[in-house]
């Protein structure tokens, strides 16, 4: 395999350019449940676990990229239901939504039910829990890792560019995930947002796995116009809460 031929190619330099912008979009759903799962440690564990989820992510995927002709066989139906052809990939992805599903909503019951649990840990399960934590973001990791890779083939014909692609998006997913993780986890609101948001991804995985294409353009788009308005929901709390403050001091200092 030629690794460098491609360096040459104008094309490939666009492909680069356009696939590690895809790669990072589609790394979004995937920063955010690292972020939410890795909530649950102590506060001293939690970078390093989220580190090791990218990281975690990054190995997949070029796994993935290197056994290309198997990842496309995925694409091939194993059995039909009804009309309907299923693939392997199709099971993956339901069984990914499913577990998607799972999690998010039984995290948004913790954080709305029991908000003062959020960063209480038990003594001596913290190991215990470490573990268990990275292994479910593993698992996630290869959903979201097939859907990006059979995306890369269709967008690039270059297996070095493919790679490249994914080594910067995880470089710049790796520079924002301490502080976009601290941003989620001090703000019980964006929190309970992005927890929505996955919970929209599992849904749309559970569509795609029944064959039903949904443009994740759609729900980016979704997501982030409610988090400006929470932004700005924050921010007038904020102002307000600093005019209130100001009053107080006011009304105190007069006779």
């Amino acid at each position: 395999m030629d690794w460098i031929s491609w360096v040459s190619d104008p094309q490939a330099w666009v492909s680069l350019l356009v696939l590690t912008l895809m790669e990072v979009v589609l790394g979004i759903d995937n920063i955010v449940f690292i972020t939410i799962l890795c909530g649950r440690l102590p506060e001293d564990q939690q970078l390093k676990a989220r580190r090791m989820g990218i990281g975690a992510a990054l190995i997949s995927r070029i796994i993935l990229l290197l056994s290309i002709s198997w990842v496309m066989k995925l694409v091939e139906p194993l059995f039909h239901v009804g009309d309907h052809p299923v693939s392997g990939k199709d099971l993956i992805l339901l069984l990914g939504g499913l577990f998607l599903l799972y999690k998010a909503t039984t995290e948004i019951h913790e954080n709305v039910n029991h908000p003062e649990a959020h960063h209480e840990h038990g003594g001596g399960g913290k190991v215990a829990r470490f573990r268990d934590i990275l292994i479910q973001v593993m698992l996630l990791d290869v959903v979201f890792s097939l859907d990006s890779v059979i995306t890369a083939v269709g967008m690039a014909e270059h297996l070095p560019v493919m790679i490249l692609a994914v080594l910067i998006a995880v470089g710049i997913m790796l520079a924002f995930a301490g502080p976009i993780g601290d941003f989620v986890q001090k703000n019980a609101t964006v929190r309970v947002l992005a927890l929505s948001f996955l919970v929209l991804i599992g849904g749309m995985l559970l569509m795609e796995g029944g064959g039903v294409h949904v443009s994740k353009g759609y729900i980016y788009s979704a997501m982030g116009f409610s988090l400006v308005v929470e932004l700005l929901n924050m921010r007038m709390r904020k102002r307000r809460a600093s005019l209130a403050g100001r009053i107080m001091g006011e009304e105190g200092e007069q006779p």
